[in-house]
């Protein structure tokens, strides 16, 4: 047995002990039902292979536009649909693909742009096997419940979903219709978190204790897109709402470090603060006419969000939050074990007793060029096999390629997905849980166990070859 398993089997009673004594835990909704007889745990699902997986697309704006040209670029898929509300978007869409086709693929694409429920009848119609769904956050979970029942893989951009209700459901229907639901977390497929992951897994850092997670991504500048565009839509999520609005990117690869709900540990509560909320006021009152409606808006949301996990293990991660502040991009990505840490922005490793041929102990990093022997001993085998066509493909560095990559090969496979309906729940569960944790000053609250506790026996990811 894994000695980290052993530990938690020892404590299990310390997070149920703990939030006893915490009144202000939300209990709402934390619990499903029992799962019924006809539904089937989702964890380790493979659906049947197919030799050709035909995509449809539901958005096809700044992000659903690059999934489209990549998608169509993989062997072994057709796109037979694209919906949008804007013809202008769909038409472009389906002219990159076509571009990309080879002999009959990607030819025949249907158009369903004629309102904001076209959509429907596009999955009516065209029958496909997998969708992607890259729309506004509150679209996410009543699209992918509505694929799911229409007898397609759902495949959603991040969070899957913005209140527990829409998780549990969107767990229900994935587990009665046997149905992949993958949220699509680019992040996991970066070099870095895959290089992390497999060194993590070998034990070169010892036993886990403590990660670090962030977004921190200015982007005030998206308020300009007024009354099109990502800006459009998530600048009223920012005034209206005060949590950690944004939490996977960060967060998903710490959580596979953990093996968070495969078998080792899981989430068990979570403490969330926000700072004043400042800058996106600042920034509307400084760029818009005083009657604008960017300037109409009360802005709850603070400009920067702290939240701290405790896993029923006992491991503890730092969530941090921030699409405000003037700051450098980071997404932190540091994992600490007992003989060592691994960290990010700029990537940097300490190992006691030192990094061997880099550094004499703990005390300095290991960055830069000298990393190049680590790559070379501890490279993921997918990187190894995949980084340079991902590099090549792009998309966030080839992270988005290679993700839809995987998408693909594990349909056309038959093997379990990276990504389990699950583990979209509960990494997306945060931000729900951390607007009630901010608005009741900081008091705990209770992640579900969407698994209804089947993660204890649920395999760890493998390392993908």
């Amino acid at each position: 047995m894994n000695p980290n398993r052993r530990n938690f089997l020892k404590k299990t009673s310390f997070a149920s002990a703990g939030l006893a004594m915490a009144p202000t835990v939300m209990n709402a909704g934390l619990f499903g039902n029992a799962r019924p007889s006809s539904a089937r745990y989702m964890g380790g699902f493979a659906a049947p292979k197919m030799d050709t997986v035909r995509f449809a697309l539901i958005g096809v704006g700044a992000r659903g536009s690059g999934h489209a040209r990549q998608i169509a670029s993989i062997e072994g898929t057709e796109i037979v649909a694209i919906s949008d509300l804007y013809d202008d978007l769909a038409k472009k869409s389906k002219e990159a693909c076509a571009e990309r086709g080879k002999g009959e693929r990607h030819q025949k694409i249907k158009l369903y742009t004629d309102g904001e429920n076209d959509w429907k009848k596009m999955l009516r119609r065209e029958k496909p096997d997998a969708v992607i769904i890259s729309t506004p956050w509150k679209l996410h979970a009543p699209m992918a419940i509505a694929t799911m029942n229409a007898g397609a893989h759902a495949f959603v951009e991040v969070p899957l979903a913005l209140t527990l209700q829409e998780m549990w459901a969107l767990v229900d229907v994935s587990e009665k219709t046997q149905k992949h639901c993958m949220m699509m977390e680019n992040v996991n497929y970066g070099r870095e978190e895959l290089l992390y992951l497999n060194m993590c897994r070998q034990g070169v850092i010892g036993e886990l204790l403590h990660g670090e997670a962030s977004y921190i991504h200015e982007l005030r500048f998206q308020m300009k897109e007024e009354e099109r565009g990502t800006g459009s839509w998530r600048t009223p999520h920012y005034a209206h709402r005060n949590g950690n609005l944004y939490p996977t990117h960060g967060l998903g690869p710490v959580a596979q470090y953990m093996n968070i709900a495969r078998g080792e540990d899981t989430f068990a509560f979570m403490n969330s603060f926000s700072s004043l909320a400042r800058g996106r006021q600042l920034y509307a009152e400084k760029n818009y006419p005083a009657d604008h409606k960017w300037n109409a808006l009360e802005y709850k949301g603070g400009d920067i969000n702290t939240s701290i996990i405790k896993t029923e293990m006992g491991r503890t991660i730092m969530v941090q939050w921030d699409e405000t502040s003037p700051r450098p991009y980071s997404r932190h990505n540091l994992i600490q074990g007992t003989k060592g840490t691994l960290t990010g922005f700029p990537t940097r490793i300490a190992l006691e007793g030192g990094v061997e041929g880099i550094t004499k102990d703990h005390h300095s990093w290991a960055q830069g060029e000298a990393l190049q022997a680590v790559f070379e001993k501890y490279e993921h085998p997918l990187y190894k096999r995949l980084g340079a066509l991902a590099t090549k493909m792009g998309g966030h560095g080839g992270m988005d390629f290679m993700m839809l990559y995987r998408m693909v090969e594990c349909l056309r496979k038959g093997e379990p997905l990276d990504q389990n309906v699950y583990e979209g729940c509960l990494w997306s569960a945060v931000t729900p849980l951390s607007e009630a944790s901010v608005a009741a000053n900081g008091a705990p609250q209770q992640f579900p166990d969407f698994t209804r506790g089947a993660w204890k026996t649920t395999e760890a990811l493998a390392i993908v070859p």
